[in-house]
């Protein structure tokens, strides 16, 4: 069972890095090409992540379809128990990787530190509170939800580090002048871009910061042993409540014990396997270690095990109940009457095509960054506090690293919850519709545009617009230079009607630092009120 065990977490953790590292697309983007789909079910695992469908079925009141897969896992773990946590779980398996060590005196260590502890019950309080705030439409699951903890955080931090090294390194060796040397480096840059590495270097928002917990909370395994999954998985306490109807489970003869504590040596969940101590179901993440270092074949694992030695039911009390939601219904009114939305609407919120309306957006976003991973133009991040607390790690769409390609959708493909809808490319052009989908709206600073300011030709905003009849207009003027010539210019002027956002002219503006044109969210299809009030160019409606 241990041997099946590890190879079940290899085959998970590589499918999971593998069809993450397949969020993307290689193809072009040409005008006549449609239905640009990915091959691989990428967001899988968030799709059967239970935690992501309950959490989001309490904040939207619906199960999202895309999230149907996740029923089945919760049914799977009613059956066995905690398995998930041992046997699937990619963060699982990379805080056993790094919690694993050698040596005597370390053995003697785990003694003590695999006992069970109360502060593992943080993790369930943890659970509660963001429950709590799901209900009343705050989705903050996602911060340690462990799937998608993963996703964001190889997605916008470490897979983009890897890669700089990775060109850094071989692009050392291509500076040796030696032939053979040389070679290998162009080849191993050419199969690791095939296969393995993104289409271009990519670089997000803050994802210093994302990467740093990654690394502080996988670091704290080299104190204790999957510190992660026992202490603050909120995932993996949902699988220890459910886990309370297991019909399998572990049965112990205390008799035959002879207290030599193999089995706590080797414990992942400090569940108490130990004699003459009841079992902790809910700890337990069924590694089967204790089963096969017991010298005296005491621990036996099978279905409907008797009960008279094994606790079921998490060690919590009523009292910190009521406070974690007490603390969830606390943090609600806090996060809600911050003035980042309500009052001064963020001009840099621009979010993806297709993304609901910001309260609903917030209900069943769940932070994952897998349309940021697709994004095939570095256009999305994750916010900070552009979108108040409730939404941070959020995607925005900053028009100065990389704009929104006018045919792709791919952003709603991969998302697992519904937050961005799964439009076409059709209803995003508004080919049928007659009416694009617009995340916001472009603006000229007349003081930094080349040929307002400085009577310099410059069409480079009109020639990156993408829409077929161009959002962006010129107009031939002549113009004074700042040495006191006569010199005609195309001025350029913004539709407010065709333009969609996009970002492109922000994007490939020249002017350096602060672009001369930029975009706001302003005039999003999304918004009802988030809307420019007056006519386009100050002409009166005729009656």
């Amino acid at each position: 069972m241990r041997i099946g065990r590890r190879i079940s977490q290899a085959f998970f953790l590589f499918l999971f890095l593998f069809l993450l590292l397949k969020t993307e697309y290689h193809g072009t983007f040409e005008k006549e090409v449609q239905n640009i789909r990915l091959d691989y079910p990428v967001s899988i695992f968030l799709e059967a992540d239970p935690l992501a469908g309950i959490s989001t079925a309490l904040s939207t009141h619906t199960l999202y379809q895309g999230l149907k897969w996740s029923i089945i896992t919760l049914i799977l773990t009613i059956i066995l128990g905690r398995f998930i946590c041992g046997w699937v779980c990619p963060m699982g398996t990379l805080n056993h990787l790094l919690s694993f060590s050698l040596g005597e005196k370390k053995r003697k260590e785990r003694i003590e530190s695999n006992r069970y502890k109360k502060w593992q019950s943080l993790k369930y309080y943890i659970l509660i509170t963001m429950l709590v705030l799901a209900f009343f439409t705050t989705l903050q699951i996602g911060l340690l939800d462990p799937i998608t903890f993963l996703v964001r955080s190889l997605s916008v931090s470490i897979f983009p580090a890897l890669r700089w090294l990775i060109e850094k390194f071989l692009g050392l060796l291509m500076l040796t002048n030696i032939l053979a040397v040389q070679k290998f480096s162009d080849t191993a840059f050419d199969f690791l871009e095939k296969y393995f590495l993104t289409i271009k270097q990519s670089y997000f928002h803050i994802n210093y910061l994302i990467g740093a917990i990654l690394i502080l909370i996988l670091a704290l395994n080299r104190r204790i042993m999957r510190f992660w999954c026992r202490a603050l998985c909120p995932l993996g306490a949902l699988m220890g409540l459910t886990s309370w109807f297991s019909i399998f489970g572990m049965e112990k003869r205390h008799e035959k014990c002879t207290d030599c504590n193999r089995c706590l040596i080797y414990c992942q969940g400090a569940c108490e396997p130990i004699g003459r101590v009841k079992w902790k179901a809910w700890e337990c993440h069924l590694c089967f270690n204790c089963r096969v270092e017991c010298p005296e074949d005491v621990i036996k694992f099978k279905f409907f095990p008797k009960d008279e030695a094994i606790e079921s039911v998490p060690d919590l009390t009523r009292r910190r109940i009521l406070r974690s939601a007490s603390l969830g219904i606390i943090i609600l009114p806090l996060s809600r009457v911050s003035d980042d939305i309500k009052v001064n609407y963020n001009s840099k919120l621009i979010r993806p095509p297709g993304a609901l309306e910001e309260s609903e957006f917030l209900a069943k976003c769940i932070k994952c960054g897998e349309c940021m991973k697709v994004c095939p133009n570095n256009a999305l991040h994750p916010t900070l506090f552009e979108a108040g607390i409730e939404g941070i790690w959020s995607p925005i769409l900053i028009p100065r690293i990389g704009y929104c390609e006018y045919t792709c959708v791919l952003c709603g493909q991969v998302c697992p919850t519904g937050a961005i809808k799964k439009i076409t490319e059709e209803e995003k052009l508004g080919t049928k519709t007659k009416k694009p989908v617009k995340i916001g709206l472009a603006f000229y600073d007349k003081g930094r545009c080349l040929p307002w300011s400085m009577a310099t030709p410059c069409i480079v905003c009109e020639e990156w617009c993408p829409t077929p009849k161009k959002a962006i207009w010129l107009e031939e003027t002549l113009v004074t230079s700042p040495s006191g010539e006569k010199v005609k210019v195309k001025l350029p002027y913004v539709n407010p009607e065709l333009c969609i956002g996009c970002g492109a002219c922000e994007t490939k503006c020249p002017v350096a630092d602060r672009p001369a044109i930029y975009c706001t969210s302003i005039g999003e299809s999304r918004s009802k009120t988030n809307q420019i009030l007056l006519n386009p160019y100050g002409r009166k409606k005729k009656p």
